[in-house]
């Protein structure tokens, strides 16, 4: 099984509609690394590490997001280890302050 490391940046109407949340439950629920947060230019940033089948499958998903969401674009890269620092100690997967 591949282990993916991907960073991910979320536009269009994806803040003050659950957006966070909504991508803490579903990556906590398939079991995956990283961290989701709201930019200050309006967009969500998330880092998902796991398997590959499984980050890639969350990836997709952002696209459609949670209903009250409305998601222009999604950009995905792919990313290093060292991304997952900025976890909140003890946390596999953390929602972090507005960067």
């Amino acid at each position: 099984m591949c282990t993916a490391i991907c960073q991910v940046t979320i536009r269009g109407r994806v803040q003050g509609v659950g957006y966070r949340a909504w991508v803490e439950n579903r990556a906590r629920a398939h079991g995956l690394e990283g961290w989701v947060r709201n930019r200050r230019d309006g967009s969500v940033e998330a880092l998902f590490a796991g398997p590959a089948d499984v980050v890639a499958d969350l990836i997709e998903r952002c696209q459609r997001g949670p209903s009250t969401a409305r998601v222009d674009d999604v950009a995905e890269q792919p990313a290093d280890a060292d991304a997952l620092h900025l976890r909140r100690p003890g946390e596999r997967f953390s929602v972090l302050p507005t960067a």
